[in-house]
């Protein structure tokens, strides 16, 4: 098979179809909580779907997880999977600006 040509598959070859990304937090003063949850399906430089995960308390660096997959719909999945966990545990978009602080 030629590089130069395009190879052809079941899946539709390129970039992913819509942009997915997810910021969310749970806050309880009462228990010192203050945690964040990202995540993001970005395309690899091989064309694979890459869920991207971090989570960690508001202000700080935290952790970072990534998982590969061959089909975007794959990865979808997962998203929203996750999604239903994170919101069955408290989990809600940010409703007030914070200003990141240097």
């Amino acid at each position: 098979m030629s590089l130069d040509v395009a190879a052809t598959c079941g899946d539709h070859a390129g970039m992913i179809s819509q942009p997915y990304q997810l910021y969310v937090e749970r806050s309880d003063p009462a228990k010192n909580m203050a945690r964040y949850y990202a995540m993001e399906i970005e395309q690899t430089m091989f064309g694979e779907a890459c869920l991207i995960r971090r989570w960690g308390r508001i202000g700080k660096r935290g952790q970072e997880k990534r998982h590969v997959f061959e089909r975007e719909e794959e990865a979808v999945h997962l998203f929203l999977e996750l999604l239903k966990q994170k919101r069955t545990r408290g989990y809600r978009p940010r409703t007030t600006l914070r200003y990141l602080q240097s």
